[in-house]
């Protein structure tokens, strides 16, 4: 019986570790967006994730949104670069552990089995894409590096959770 009901405590934890939704980031280094100014029109954002394709997506994402916030249609991936952050293992792990005390007339000698399963999915590394971007008014350039914003925004806004 005891086995069922950690099993159920070991589903229930699994099912809230699940990814942050889209938005800025809470602190630096969180996962979600961090947007900066460079200049009048050009823009340094990131966006971090546990997943790298994600990542760039949201980034793009964020990109399309400060574009229409400054009543452009348009942005240009003037440069972009990926970070990627090891973490932990993502496999089942064993430890054992032993210990001996003396205390007074009396002594004891201790030993532990413990075992850790990850509920959390795959690795817990994490992703930053980084863009520069600079925005601009139709007509719309083209070149593979300029992206319509209004089409991305509905694009991948539409992929949110």
């Amino acid at each position: 019986m005891k086995q069922l009901v950690f099993a159920l405590g070991a589903l229930s934890l699994a099912a809230c570790a699940t990814t942050p939704t889209y938005g800025p980031a809470s602190k630096e280094g969180a996962m979600g967006y961090t947007s900066q100014q460079i200049e009048a029109g050009r823009h340094r954002i990131a966006y971090t994730d546990p997943d790298p394709a994600k990542a760039r997506n949201l980034a793009l994402l964020r990109a399309s949104e400060i574009t229409l916030m400054e009543g452009k249609d348009w942005f240009e991936v003037t440069s972009e670069y990926v970070d990627t952050e090891a973490g932990r293992s993502s496999g089942s792990s064993i430890s054992i552990g032993g210990g001996s005390g003396s205390y007074g007339r009396s002594s004891s000698v201790g030993v532990g089995v413990g075992f850790g399963i990850p509920l959390g999915g795959g690795s817990s590394g994490k992703t930053t894409a980084v863009l520069e971007i600079v925005t601009g008014g139709n007509p719309k350039p083209d070149k593979a590096t300029v992206y319509d914003a209004r089409s991305v925004d509905m694009n991948l806004r539409g992929q949110l959770p």
